[in-house]
């Protein structure tokens, strides 16, 4: 990912402060690819220790690369959490070699099990529900597992549009979360408007789907580089947020940041609304040393001021 020209940490450090964006902050995770991960010279010196680190799988990438980056993460403090994508996993097999690896190698217990973004299945499975079903994170005791939500709903899932299958979906793993001792919650893929991803929640809660919901925001970055990734990965109706803004030529040039979005989600959870939200879950999609930074000057734990990342 191409890094952002960004303001040097002391005067990202002068945004005042607000207690309801701390608050929705604490807890944040993120998100890597190995390669981007081999960039930063050291997470430490960006992102306060124990944070949950999701580490992206995409077709292609071999497993030695994906277990060697959660093998780092372990070592350097942090709680590392492969994607598991079902349609790129050949076999049974290959699931378990790939849980026994992450555990033996890197100490992983945790792991975000999805469909994954390919149209077609690589090998026998289809959707996440088969490889939770096949029994194997329980028996490698793994304690934490995290599902896909999608607010604006997924047309892969769902190609006509609604979101009739991508309920069923949450709806089934929410009793398999009833029958299971996993903690589990669901991540949700990054949105632009506060209004839609709080009725969501809500209707999911209404639902009687009770698993905590932390939901994906972009991190700083170029407004081309956003709405590029905001097309190829299915965002909705918000994505006009960022289509008017693109009309805008003042605001062309510059980084776009969540702090309105947050700022905005944030007041409405202190209000009252949508109490299943429980964290956010950051998309570096302009660098990990610009969204760490802005996570630093909103309330998100502090980086080490005397380090910067080497990318």
């Amino acid at each position: 990912m191409a890094l952002l020209s960004f303001p040097k940490r002391g005067a990202a450090a002068t945004a005042p402060r607000n207690p309801a964006v701390e608050a929705l902050l604490a807890g944040f995770s993120i998100e890597v690819m190995p390669r981007t991960a081999a960039r930063v010279e050291d997470f430490r010196a960006l992102l306060p220790a124990g944070t949950r680190v999701y580490i992206a799988h995409i077709a292609g990438t071999p497993i030695a690369d994906m277990v060697a980056t959660a093998a780092r993460l372990r070592a350097e403090g942090f709680e590392p959490m492969p994607h598991f994508p079902a349609r790129i996993i050949p076999d049974r097999a290959t699931l378990a070699d790939w849980i026994a690896r992450y555990q033996g190698e890197a100490g992983v217990r945790e792991a975000l099990v999805l469909a994954g973004g390919v149209t077609e299945p690589q090998g026998d499975f289809q959707s996440s529900m088969q490889l939770l079903e096949t029994g194997l994170f329980d028996a490698h005791g793994f304690r934490r597992l995290h599902v896909a939500g999608h607010p604006e709903g997924n047309r892969d899932i769902d190609p006509a549009g609604g979101t009739r299958e991508v309920d069923a979906a949450l709806t089934w793993k929410q009793a398999f979360a009833d029958r299971t001792d996993a903690e589990m919650a669901i991540v949700t893929q990054f949105a632009f408007e506060a209004g839609p991803m709080i009725a969501w929640a809500e209707r999911l809660a209404a639902a009687g789907i009770r698993m905590p919901v932390h939901l994906g925001i972009a991190g700083p970055a170029k407004l081309q580089t956003l709405i590029k990734f905001a097309i190829a990965c299915g965002v909705g109706p918000s994505l006009k947020v960022l289509q008017r803004r693109a009309m805008d030529v003042s605001k062309l040039v510059k980084p776009f940041e969540p702090t309105d979005l947050v700022a905005d989600l944030a007041a409405r959870r202190a209000a009252g609304a949508a109490g299943n939200i429980e964290a956010l879950h950051v998309f570096p999609l302009g660098g990990i040393p610009a969204a760490s930074e802005w996570l630093a000057a909103h309330g998100g734990a502090a980086a080490r001021p005397a380090a910067r990342a080497a990318v």
